[in-house]
């Protein structure tokens, strides 16, 4: 039985049609690109790993930022953001909301279960030791020395 070739369909359709939920949160991210935009112009010293557009909703843009210094900081910049929203968009966004998400910044460090690796000196590293060794303090001199050994282990 012979295969039948298609065509790959292209989904590209999905995103340029104004119906779906595709084209509804196409249209959503690139609204919330240009309102960063906006807000990023206003505020340039902004790190931008600080602070992003949340979401909008009625005339008013929600901004969460990771900590209250950052948070203050848009308070003093918030008029300077509405005037500009408001230019930009027709005075379809004209508020902002300043919203603090300090769970944002937070790190997760993986687990993870190395087997350490036993000390490996080499002999010239023993040499090394043993030189410093006869210059310094009882307590340092004997915990050198037995560092030294180590090497004569291996």
């Amino acid at each position: 039985m012979a295969r039948k070739t298609r065509k790959p369909a292209d989904m590209s359709v999905l995103f340029q049609s104004s119906k779906g939920t595709l084209a509804q949160i196409a249209a959503k991210t690139n609204s919330l690109t240009i309102l960063a935009d906006i807000v990023r112009q206003t505020c340039p010293d902004l790190p931008a790993d600080v602070w992003h557009i949340a979401n909008f909703k009625q005339k008013t843009i929600v901004i969460e930022v990771t900590s209250a210094v950052w948070s203050q900081r848009l308070q003093f910049e918030r008029m300077n953001i509405c005037h500009e929203l408001a230019r930009v968009t027709d005075n379809e966004f004209d508020q902002i909301e300043i919203k603090v998400s300090p769970y944002r910044n937070k790190v997760t460090y993986k687990a993870t279960a190395q087997v350490a690796e036993p000390l490996q000196i080499t002999e010239k590293t023993a040499q090394q030791l043993l030189a410093i060794a006869k210059n310094a303090p009882d307590s340092l001199r004997k915990k050198l020395e037995k560092l030294a050994k180590h090497a004569n282990k291996n």
